[in-house]
């Protein structure tokens, strides 16, 4: 799998080639075109069409093909290329398309370390392979020197390696905090590595 991106940082549209074959995952809204004899799956619960946004299986016929895919609001799209030298972890909202070979890995002992039993607003990801990331605005990134130290606002972050040592607080102990949305917390990660942030509060693009 291999993608070019074109649109961007503003309108980005990712255009993921696959070989013959080959699959990649996304939610059926986001398919803006493709090449002739791409197949959609459409997961299922118990025999019913699963939640609207749930991801579908895209595949490649005999002959390989393409697929362009848009996030649903504005903003750049970012193929975060994994080299199974280590995983990335990830916000929850921000995953566009995914090949099989990158692999999402819900039970990893530090998020849930981080977050709790809760489920939080980040995921871990390992393997290989271009993961497709939608940002609202521009993608940014701090170049982080050992012992280094940034504070990022969970609605701005997009991705960072686990290699990069990260700390979860409250800004006011006192106030409201959500670790499923990230309301009233911040993160403070210390070099060396990178830190992927969006240029705009995914939140309030939303409205």
């Amino acid at each position: 799998m291999r993608v070019q991106t074109r649109h961007t940082p503003n309108f980005g549209v990712a255009r993921v080639l696959l070989s013959p074959g080959e699959a990649v995952q996304a939610a059926g809204d986001t398919l803006l075109a493709s090449s002739f004899g791409i197949t959609e799956t459409v997961p299922s619960r118990g025999g019913s069409r699963a939640r609207k946004g749930a991801p579908s299986v895209f595949s490649a016929p005999e002959g390989g093909g393409w697929i362009d895919f848009a996030p649903l609001a504005a903003g750049d799209v970012y193929p975060l290329e994994f080299t199974g030298a280590g995983g990335w972890c990830v916000s929850r909202d921000a995953i566009l398309a995914r090949p099989a070979t990158v692999r999402h890995d819900p039970g990893w002992a530090p998020l849930q370390t981080l977050f709790g039993s809760d489920s939080g607003f980040l995921e871990h990801y390992s393997g290989t392979g271009p993961l497709v990331l939608a940002a609202q605005g521009p993608v940014d990134a701090f170049e982080l020197t050992a012992g280094e130290l940034v504070t990022v606002r969970p609605d701005f972050l997009l991705a960072y390696p686990d290699t990069v040592q990260c700390r979860l607080r409250a800004v006011d102990p006192s106030g409201p905090q959500s670790v499923r949305t990230g309301e009233g917390l911040a993160l403070d990660f210390a070099g060396p590595g990178r830190v992927l942030v969006q240029a705009r509060n995914r939140r309030l693009s939303r409205g």
